[in-house]
């Protein structure tokens, strides 16, 4: 493959990327739905950035063993939602264990949201589960601290929205990014207008090339 063509193949795979943020970007304004602090919902699922150090790499925690690992800070979270129906609810407790990573409310001064891994999980005698979880990151202030969810206790402020399925650094800078009127020109118009002056130029040229060989 000589240069040229090694240039195009790049040139593809540029405009590719930016077609698929830009994609991502438009079907989460378009097809999302917001929950009550602000977090887009679309099939069932949430997207959240995270805010704090609490889950990042730390030499004194091993994640080796779990599927989600480290999440470093401005990642974006996937988070598959909480049935609604009490059976399927109580499935998706017991289906959770420790090392798994879950999104939920919690009351301090005030109720926010966290995201946390799970130190440990029991089921009640009574019905129900007490969940523990922390943050991974031992070296933050942001977990100082650990939480106890009681999912038996009806109406409870401290509940759980969901389960961590996936992340993405380079997705929570795009979405950090987009909030700003720089972002949309940065990720929509700019990419677009590069791939219409790029597509525009091809034509060009094969209309040259046409023009000469005629």
């Amino acid at each position: 493959m000589n240069g040229a063509k090694i240039g195009r193949v790049i040139r593809d795979i540029i405009i590719y990327i930016f077609l698929a943020i830009c994609v991502f970007s438009v079907l989460v304004t378009v097809l999302s739905k917001k929950d009550s602090d602000g977090a887009a919902e679309i099939f069932g699922y949430q997207m959240r950035v995270v805010t704090s150090d609490s889950m990042a790499e730390c030499e004194h925690t091993d994640v080796s063993a779990y599927k989600i690992k480290d999440i470093p800070k401005r990642s974006l979270v996937f988070v598959k939602m909480m049935p609604q129906s009490s059976a399927e609810a109580d499935a998706f407790y017991r289906s959770l264990q420790a090392g798994d990573v879950l999104t939920f409310r919690y009351v301090y001064t005030t109720q926010i949201t966290i995201t946390h891994r799970i130190t440990s999980i029991t089921e009640k005698d009574t019905g129900g589960f007490i969940i523990e979880l922390a943050g991974d990151n031992k070296n933050s202030k942001d977990t100082q601290l650990t939480q106890v969810i009681d999912t038996s206790v009806p109406n409870n402020t401290n509940y759980v929205l969901g389960k961590v399925v996936g992340h993405s650094y380079l997705l929570g800078l795009v979405m950090n990014v987009m909030k700003q009127p720089v972002g949309i020109v940065l990720f929509i118009i700019l990419p677009c207008f590069i791939i219409i002056l790029l597509e525009v130029i091809k034509i060009v040229k094969v209309l040259e090339e046409d023009k000469r060989s005629a």
